[in-house]
């Protein structure tokens, strides 16, 4: 059983506890900003930052992952609970805490069942569309908060673009001009000096320059009153159909913050050699989830941009979590006054840049460049989640994932292999269309499990290789089974099919290289019937050729 802070030595406690402090600094502007996205109160977003992050950092197996609300939650909180209820109101805000118990319940069974596998399902093509989507989506609202332009934050992405674009005259000269000033500065002090918390001088600034020049008296917006106060114990109430109306975004949110998460987990343990634990890390999410939706927040993800910094401030260790832990109780209970007139142009500005690399235009160019196919899927799926919403994107991407491993898996390589004089050579090479391995004797690879999507496939090759030899040249089949990993019952059929074609003809069929477990599957769906199996496919031919007639003296 790993220790709780892991990694966490005498050495290296006062990196850990820096690296907390910049944390802090780039934790508290970004989570502000987020709750603001998925239509909660600046509080939703700090109570995130205390019991959830101490519980995940307490219980995950990654020493560096942070845990936080992301962008990509809070829009799909805003997408889908925005159906459900009016944005700022009470009932929204119920919706909100119960999405994310729901999705923290999802977490843990995942974690017991061992189920993380499912999320494999989400390609790079299909997490880059999806995310891309609610990404652009979230710009929209950030690009009308800086111009200090009102539009609806919880419309669709048409509506508010063109909600935008109508409220265009009615722009804020000061609201831009900070917002041209805090994306400058952000962009800028990133480019050269990255270990400076840029988004917290932003707010500062910012915040000053209000509070000196009475902006918010000429029409800039300021993030208002922030309760005082710790994060109070509280539990969604609602009834059973809107317990399962929260259903299908709550799978979303679980099955994207999984993939990413353990991604980032997994690239991060490799980096630093220190052990990985999927389902440790599923039921981390799982216990943030459920605090946090008992306590007042919204769905917790994981951040790769807040895991980069603390790996580039020298961080190996959740220590520093926990010191963005304690900071932000502190922020709540002595410091709220200082939020109060940070403004929403600012918070626009920090939000917009952080989600700029989420628009996936790098990933997007390297798609095009590498696959047109997945380049496809990408764009499909953002452009579902843009335009129809964020559980139809997830739906479409799912059925994109099966389509394209469908493609992938109908199309194996089933090669006839090639035979040489030389017995210490492997028999694995391919051999010309139209011949057979050795005389009379075809071996053939399948280089995949056999089943549903490519089982006639590979039946129709057996038989065109066959035919493609000539009448009677081939008295044998040895298919080479050391790929075959598994067989369904769809497989089974059509092979059975193939072994009563290859009876007609008077063709003898056995098995090579055949797992153990391919072995104990092929007995049970009845398809071994005493063909002889063949430990290499040299063996194969070797028993075959001793085993075939002698010529007739007038065909010598």
């Amino acid at each position: 059983m790993q220790r709780p802070l892991a990694g966490l030595t005498a050495r290296n406690a006062l990196t850990e506890v820096t690296a907390g402090v910049t944390l802090l600094a780039i934790a508290i502007p970004l989570n502000i900003g987020y709750a603001q996205i998925a239509g909660l109160p600046a509080t939703a977003g700090l109570y995130a930052l205390i019991v959830p992050t101490v519980l995940y950092a307490l219980v995950v197996s990654s020493r560096q992952l942070v845990a936080s609300p992301d962008a990509a939650a809070a829009a799909l909180v805003a997408s889908s609970v925005g159906g459900l209820a009016v944005a700022g109101s009470a009932d929204y805000a119920t919706l909100a805490l119960a999405q994310a118990v729901l999705s923290g319940l999802m977490f843990v069974l995942l974690a017991v069942f061992r189920l993380g596998f499912l999320a494999d399902f989400l390609s790079k093509p299909i997490l880059v569309g999806f995310v891309g989507g609610l990404a652009l989506d979230i710009m929209v609202s950030q690009i009308a908060k800086m111009l200090g332009v009102k539009i609806d934050s919880g419309a669709e992405f048409p509506e508010k673009t063109v909600a935008l674009i109508g409220g265009l005259p009615t722009l804020n000269g000061w609201s831009l001009l900070i917002a041209a000033g805090s994306v400058a500065v952000l962009l800028v002090g990133k480019a050269f000096l990255r270990a400076v918390p840029w988004a917290l001088v932003v707010l500062i600034l910012t915040t000053v320059l209000v509070l000196l020049a009475g902006l918010d008296d000429r029409g800039v917006d300021v993030l208002g009153a922030v309760p005082a106060g710790p994060p109070a114990l509280t539990w969604p109430v609602l009834d059973w159909g809107t317990w399962l109306a929260l259903v299908p975004s709550a799978i979303a949110l679980t099955l994207v913050t999984t993939a990413e998460g353990l991604l980032v987990s997994r690239s991060y343990a490799e980096k630093h050699g220190y052990p990985f634990r999927a389902n440790r890390d599923l039921l981390a999410f799982g216990v943030a989830n459920v605090a946090a939706g008992a306590q007042g927040s919204f769905a917790v993800g994981s951040s790769t941009s807040r895991t980069a910094a603390m790996d580039q401030a020298g961080s190996r260790t959740q220590l520093p979590s926990v010191v963005l832990a304690v900071g932000t109780l502190l922020l709540l209970l002595f410091g709220t006054a200082l939020l109060e007139d940070i403004p929403s142009p600012a918070i626009g500005a920090i939000v917009g840049v952080a989600i700029i690399p989420l628009l996936g235009v790098r990933e997007f160019i390297d798609l095009w460049r590498k696959d047109r196919f997945e380049f496809l899927i990408g764009a499909v799926c953002f452009l579902v989640t843009l335009l129809i919403g964020s559980i139809p994107g997830i739906l479409v991407a799912f059925v994109l994932a099966l389509i394209n491993l469908a493609k992938r898996a109908a199309s194996p390589a089933i090669d006839v292999l090639e035979a040489s004089g030389d017995p210490a050579e492997s028999l694995l090479e391919d051999a010309p269309s139209g011949t057979t391995t050795a005389p009379g004797i075809i071996v053939v690879r399948l280089a995949a499990p056999l089943f549903f999507a490519n089982g006639t496939v590979f039946t129709s090759a057996v038989k065109e290789a066959i035919r493609a030899t000539g009448d009677g040249a081939v008295q044998h089949l040895v298919v080479d089974m050391e790929a075959v990993t598994d067989v369904d019952v769809t497989g089974a059929e059509s092979f059975a099919a193939l072994k009563r074609w290859l009876a007609d003809r008077s063709i003898s069929l056995s098995f090579s290289r055949v797992r153990a477990n391919t072995w104990r599957r092929l007995s049970e769906l009845d398809l071994l019937d005493g063909e002889p199996l063949h430990a290499t496919n040299r063996a194969a031919i070797a028993a075959l050729t001793a085993s075939a007639p002698e010529p007739a003296p007038d065909e010598r």
